[in-house]
């Protein structure tokens, strides 16, 4: 059997309160949000710098792209839920909105 690393470890239910509030706060729901923006090549450019740290992070979102608008669902898959991994892209997706 293989150990999932803490980054990789789904969240527990103790643990999501604390951990989640600040994104909740920022719009999030459990693990979707839409960003809307000035237009195509804003909403193009925000995808493109969070898919450099998806990529670095070997780490990818689920997300729709239709014109300024950009919804994400983040989920890791291999764990069946929420992992500190998704929290970690999730704070980046913040601060790459700002």
């Amino acid at each position: 059997m293989q150990d999932a690393s803490p980054k990789r470890a789904k969240l527990s239910d103790e643990e999501r309160p604390s951990i989640l509030a600040t994104l909740k706060e920022s719009g999030w729901t459990l693990v979707y949000k839409e960003y809307i923006f000035k237009d195509f090549n804003q909403a193009f450019g925000f995808m493109t710098r969070i898919a450099i740290k998806a990529d670095k992070m070997d780490h990818h979102p689920e997300w729709f792209n239709v014109y300024n608008k950009v919804q994400i669902t983040l989920s890791t898959h291999d764990v069946g839920g929420l992992s500190h991994r998704d929290v970690t892209l999730a704070n980046f997706i913040e601060e790459v909105a700002k």
